[in-house]
Formats: structure tokens, sequence, C-alpha cells
């Protein structure tokens, strides 16, 4: 491109690239693109303005929901904690109405194995009202409620049998074993 020079009314002279005029069809180009361009912005601050309103609101509403769950696990773990203090009450009521390790119910004319089979235990009969007639590995014995019958199935294992309590329909005992160290 060859470069001329132009002088102008002032009677300046610049420089101006040959072949370059500003033609009303240029000027009208020119405007058009730049226009375009505003509005391709214009739009895409639109666009970006509303995306970030959704995400702000989509925010807003996992906060709330947030909250409502935060709401709702303290009352579960607050009703968790609340059953397990039943729950903890019914087993200690449990425990005291039925027997704990190392307590059987023994029916009439009834035998068990107990003591990790160190003992065989039976009631004899009916329980009367004052006693309860028991075998224990062979040898009868009468007891009452409270009564503690010590028993040595050998040298080394000592057994103890401690007769509970008793009615018409059955006793309950606890029976242990210790086996002494030689």
């Amino acid at each position: 491109m060859t470069e001329t020079m132009a002088s102008t009314a002032s009677g300046r002279v610049g420089l101006r690239p040959s072949g370059f005029s500003m033609t009303p069809r240029r000027v009208f180009l020119l405007v058009a693109c730049a226009l375009f361009i505003f509005v391709i912005a214009i739009w895409s601050y639109t666009v970006i303005r509303a995306a970030g309103i959704r995400n702000n609101n989509t925010v807003q509403q996992l906060q709330l929901s947030n909250q409502t769950l935060a709401k709702e696990n303290a009352e579960l773990q607050a009703q968790i904690a609340d059953l397990q203090a039943k729950l903890a009450k019914v087993q200690a009521a449990l425990n005291a109405l039925s027997p704990s390790e190392n307590t059987y119910a023994i029916g009439p004319n009834q035998s068990m194995i107990v003591a990790d089979g160190h003992l065989t235990i039976a009631l004899v009969g009916a329980p009367s009202n004052e006693s309860v007639n028991l075998n224990i590995n062979g040898r009868q014995q009468s007891a009452v409620a409270g009564d503690v019958i010590n028993f040595a199935v050998d040298p080394l294992t000592n057994c103890r049998v401690t007769v509970r309590s008793f009615d018409s329909s059955s006793a309950v005992v606890s029976a242990t074993c210790a086996v002494m160290k030689s």
C-alpha cells in the first residue's frame, strides 16, 4: 500500500493510506458492527445475570432445605436419645424379672446341665411352702430361698449353687464353678 500526502481544508498535511476512504457504506458497516457488538454484550450480560439470579435462588432453596433437614435431624436425634433411655429402663425391668446369667428356672422333676457342664441340677418334686429338694450331681439337698450350697466337683473345681427363690411351680437357682489353678 502506498501512502500519499493529502492536504486538508485547514492546510495541514496528513498521511492517509491510499484506497481507504470513508464511504457511506463503510460508515454504515462500521456502525452496524458496533451496534451488533453492543447488542451481543447487552444480551450476554442479561443471560449471565439471569443465570446468576437462578443460581442465587437455587442456593437459597438449598440453604432453606439444609436448615429444614438440620432441624429434622436434631428432632430425630432427640427421639433416638429418648428411645434409648426408654430401652435402658425396659431392659433393666426385664433383667429384674427374668433370670440373669448363670441363673436358671427349674420346674418340678426337671433337670438342667449348668455351670459349663460341671453340674446337673434337678428339682425333685414340687417345692413345698418352706423348702425345695434339689438333686445336685446325684446328691439330694433340701434348701430354702437364700441358701448357698458349695459343691466340689473334683479336687480342682469348686461350684456354688444359690437358691434365689421358689414358688409352687418352679425354683430359681444360680450356679457358678471356679477351677482352681495348681
